[in-house]
């Protein structure tokens, strides 16, 4: 054998991983990127032709039903519905990369524009709830499961209960006629009095955050008043759902060794539930405090319309009830970017929490 028979096998080995290897990073990459347009497109494909076949006529929305047949057609070739259904999808996409996404039939102003406006409001609605949720439902679900069996157990799982099973829109009602209509301690439907509106200049959209900038504390006062009593509404679900699972997972903790182990070297009770348990149940609160925000994101359809709060649900609401699709679907890919986004954050932050998941 020559020393070039017995060098080549050498050299085949020593560049062959070095042409096919790809690093990790640009697999989980293309994975991300891969998974995130398929979620995106596959919901609004299933949105679009679910849309299309509900019982509302679009143009019937706009022209009304007195209009003539020519006036009839004439705008319904205007909004391509002569076209086949895969056609107006590939249109409405096309649309969608160059951030548009067409005009709202019920308002006559462009989604984006309408997105902008109502958007932040439900933000501010939905952030103050679940601060609510997170500062009552954890502790309540930790004291629950240190507890268990006391009365504070059973008045939480009793709360749970009522969490799931109390509809929204009655417990909004309600909330009106006591707080509102017989007390007096609140303010009514809507973000603000009529006095107050338009005072302040709109600059971050969140009214409490523009109140403050502006310096108008007797607006910040009064918008106040109008969001405590929807945002405590809101809220009450996301209470019950995170101090149950708070609960569930400290019992499943409790009860493992370590905990034993901990107790028997001399440390107080609750300096082992707030270093040890607590600490690794902190990844899984996370998980279910990002899904309770996303939900109350995109769930307070029945809250805003009980509370005529001019936000993202009752948008989404009018738009399906006008048949407007341009609306809706626009409604559907922020719904969907929103649940993306939350769950990326938390995978950035399960990393930062638990190094083992790098």
């Amino acid at each position: 054998m020559s020393a070039t028979d017995v060098n080549q096998p050498r050299e085949t080995i020593s560049r062959g991983p070095e042409v096919s290897k790809i690093p990790p990073w640009a697999w989980d990459a293309w994975r991300l990127v891969s998974s995130v347009a398929v979620t995106l497109i596959g919901l609004l494909a299933l949105t679009f032709f679910i849309g299309r076949m509900l019982p509302i006529d679009p143009v019937i929305a706009i022209v009304g039903e007195q209009a003539d047949a020519s006036t009839y057609d004439m705008v319904y070739k205007q909004l391509g519905l002569d076209k086949p259904l895969y056609v107006q999808f590939w249109f409405f996409i096309s649309d969608m990369m160059r951030g548009e996404f067409g005009n709202a039939l019920f308002t006559g102003n462009k989604v984006s524009a309408d997105l902008l406006r109502v958007f932040p409001a439900t933000i501010e609605l939905a952030t103050i709830a679940i601060t609510i949720g997170v500062c009552l439902g954890v502790p309540i679900g930790v004291l629950a499961a240190v507890y268990r069996g006391s009365p504070i157990d059973h008045i939480t799982r009793i709360l749970g209960l009522l969490g799931y099973s109390v509809p929204t829109f009655w417990l909004g009602l309600m909330g009106l006629v006591l707080f509102y209509a017989a007390l007096g301690w609140v303010g009514g439907p809507g973000r603000l009095d009529v006095f107050y509106i338009d005072i302040v200049d709109r600059v971050t959209g969140l009214l409490l955050i523009d109140s403050i900038i502006a310096g108008e504390w007797e607006v910040l006062r009064n918008a106040v008043s109008h969001i405590v009593l929807p945002a405590s509404i809101l809220s009450f679900n996301a209470i019950a759902f995170i101090s149950r699972l708070t609960r569930s997972f400290m019992l499943a903790q409790l009860s493992q060794e370590y905990i034993l182990a901990a107790r028997v070297k001399g440390l107080s009770k609750w300096k082992v539930i707030r270093k040890h348990a607590f600490r690794n149940i902190a990844v899984q609160l996370l998980t279910i405090i990002a899904l309770a925000y996303g939900i109350l994101l995109e769930g307070a359809v029945v809250t805003e319309t009980v509370f005529a709060w001019p936000g993202f649900g009752r948008y989404l609401v009018s738009g399906l009830l006008a048949g407007d699709m341009n609306a809706v679907l626009a409604c559907v890919l922020i719904v969907g970017i929103i649940f993306v986004s939350i769950n990326l954050i938390c995978d950035l932050l399960y990393r930062i929490l638990d190094p083992r998941t790098k």
